[in-house]
């Protein structure tokens, strides 16, 4: 697997080790057991899969190579890199500006945006409506874009779903700028509703089994689907994906 060239602070010497030692001993990651460290009148368990994911790295990477090849240009970030509050204050120190909060609220306008000035895609991905304003402005949306590959691997598969005439059932926090950037990607082809738990998937049961209306539906997922949502006919063929730091357990149940 590719190597990430990321700041040393973020790593930690023993785990390293640690981490290095169980890639050896099980390189396909069956093994799930946690990795017992014994300082005699301490033990630490430490859990097999933890700390920054690939993407998470990847996205760190071009963050910092961004701030380093561009040392006179104003820098900007949608919004958080990650959820980690070190790595957006860090990011912060080099003069990194947020354009926009985690719940997508403004905090500079588009109008301060020049060509000239970089702007880094975080991990979550964008909507297309931001990309389009973004290109409009004149800014390379492609230079910096630190957009998860995984992620982009739900879009391409939601993509796929609504080519095949389905209607797309998204898994995730409708309100998380990964599923606010799924949900665009999804809308542009194929009806598209977000599912937060359980609960919500029940109530989407009995609407396609007729026991709750169509009203009732609309009432009920406010400002969760997309425009011209019809539950008598939309529901008739769909597929899922998922936001993917939902639980695939819980994806799965909802399936």
């Amino acid at each position: 697997m590719k190597q990430f060239e990321i700041p040393a602070f973020y790593r930690s010497p023993i785990i390293t080790k640690v981490k290095n030692l169980r890639k050896l001993q099980d390189p396909r990651k069956k093994d799930f057991s946690p990795t017992r460290l014994d300082f005699g009148k301490v033990e630490f368990y430490i859990a097999r899969h933890f700390g920054f994911c690939y993407g998470v790295e990847n996205a760190i990477e071009i963050a910092y190579r961004a701030i380093h090849e561009n040392p006179t240009k104003k820098i900007y970030l949608l919004s958080e890199m990650i959820h980690n509050p070190g790595v957006n204050e860090d990011l912060q120190s080099y003069g990194i500006s947020f354009i926009q909060d985690t719940h997508g609220t403004q905090l500079i306008p588009w109008e301060s945006i020049n060509p000239a000035d970089i702007v880094i895609i975080p991990a979550f991905g964008t909507t297309l409506e931001t990309e389009q304003l973004l290109t409009a402005r004149g800014v390379d949306v492609k230079a910096y874009n630190t957009t998860c590959p995984f992620v982009e691997k739900v879009w391409n598969r939601s993509d796929k779903l609504g080519t095949d005439q389905h209607t797309i059932i998204i898994h995730g926090k409708a309100n998380h700028e990964e599923t606010r950037a799924t949900f665009s990607h999804s809308a542009k082809n194929a009806p598209s509703l977000v599912l937060k738990d359980m609960q919500e998937a029940q109530f989407l049961s009995e609407v396609i089994l007729g026991k709750k209306s169509a009203t009732e539906f609309t009432a009920y997922f406010e400002g969760k689907f997309t425009p011209n949502f019809d539950p008598n006919t939309d529901l008739d063929k769909i597929g899922v994906v998922n936001q993917t730091t939902m639980l695939a357990t819980e994806t799965q149940e909802i399936t």
